[in-house]
């Protein structure tokens, strides 16, 4: 969180992160290299590069797909979704490599350009055994370069949360698009059944912890107890709360975070203003609620950023009987000061 532009935010976490991330990537390749030489030793440095980088390309894909739905059902897996942009960029970066050497091996050496050649030389899109599979990589590298270049603040702030949100969810067109050109293109000639199983397993991986994700977010909505006490709701007993965590609801369609910390109680809308993050997977730090995501931050009793920050988020009312907390479905104004609940 900054007032101002920057191109990165530098922390400890970030460093450590991106150390972790590039390392990764540095013993993969060397991995690949090693197997590939030892499989295929007259293979070719450019063919060595496009598969190597290929492969690398679609795990982080598979990852930062992953990386959203795991952070839901298990909270260990929020510092991967903090710089998760940092991910994102890096694979793009490792595709452009992919793609830039496939268009030079494949579409550089004759008389026609390159582009022209990768649009051109294969016209059998009517049938699918034969389908230019590399146009369908073409489009998926160019939806991975539009959210590469948007990942800065600048433009979230000027396209609009909405807009970039929308943007960015492009990256499930891409990752089908990129099944396809995997399936109609490096399947169709490969002999052992390795690499489609591994392929399949990927995309099962990824639509069952999306569902499981989706089904226990309907689960909690479903176990709400909505016990009506004038116009407020019970949504859970103030033990289901972890101090300076929150526990999130969903009243009358609106996501709740419920805050507790130093003995109190405070409710605000869970989206965070920054890319609509969910504040109630963050915790409370220096006394403000800090979104997971990029560590925007709202103060629990008013849902205002402290100065000079200018966010703010919905409030709601609570209170705690009994050991059970209550609050109430209705919002106020972003930014109102609202008294929290005492813990009895």
């Amino acid at each position: 969180m900054s007032v101002k532009y920057v191109p990165i935010i530098w922390n400890r976490q970030k460093r450590r992160y991106d150390r972790i991330m590039l390392m990764a990537v540095g013993l993969y390749l060397l991995f690949f290299t090693g197997l590939q030489l030892v499989l295929f030793p007259e293979i070719s440095p450019e063919t060595l590069i496009i598969r190597g980088t290929a492969t690398l390309a679609f795990i982080f894909l598979h990852v930062i797909l992953l990386i959203g739905p795991l952070s839901r059902l298990d909270k260990r897996f929020l510092p991967l979704l903090y710089n998760r942009r940092h991910l994102g960029v890096t694979m793009f970066l490792i595709a452009l490599v992919h793609g830039l050497f496939s268009l030079i091996q494949f579409h550089a050496l004759g008389d026609v350009h390159p582009l022209v050649s990768l649009f051109t030389s294969n016209m059998a899109y009517g049938t699918l055994a034969d389908f230019p599979f590399q146009v369908l990589g073409f489009f998926a590298l160019l939806i991975l370069f539009l959210m590469a270049a948007t990942s800065h603040d600048f433009w979230l702030k000027n396209l609009g949360p909405r807009f970039w949100k929308g943007l960015h969810m492009m990256v499930y067109l891409a990752y089908g698009l990129i099944l396809l050109h995997v399936l109609l293109g490096v399947l169709q000639q490969e002999t052992s059944p390795v690499l489609a199983l591994i392929t399949g397993m990927g995309l099962a991986t990824v639509v069952s912890i999306h569902l499981t994700s989706a089904i226990k977010g309907m689960r909690e909505e479903k176990q709400l107890v909505q016990k009506a006490n004038d116009e407020y709701l019970e949504v859970c007993h103030i033990k289901d709360i972890l101090e300076n965590r929150a526990k999130v609801v969903v009243c009358g369609g609106e996501e709740i975070a419920i805050f507790k910390y130093d003995g109190k109680v405070s409710a605000v809308n869970n989206v965070c203003k920054h890319q609509n993050g969910p504040l109630g997977e963050g915790k409370i730090v220096d006394g403000c609620i800090t979104c997971p995501w990029h560590g925007y931050q709202y103060l629990p009793k008013n849902g205002q950023s402290p100065p000079p920050f200018t966010e703010k988020v919905a409030t709601y009312d609570v209170k705690v009987l009994d050991g059970r907390v209550f609050v109430n479905p209705l919002p106020y104004a972003e930014g109102t000061a609202r008294p929290p609940a005492i813990i009895s």
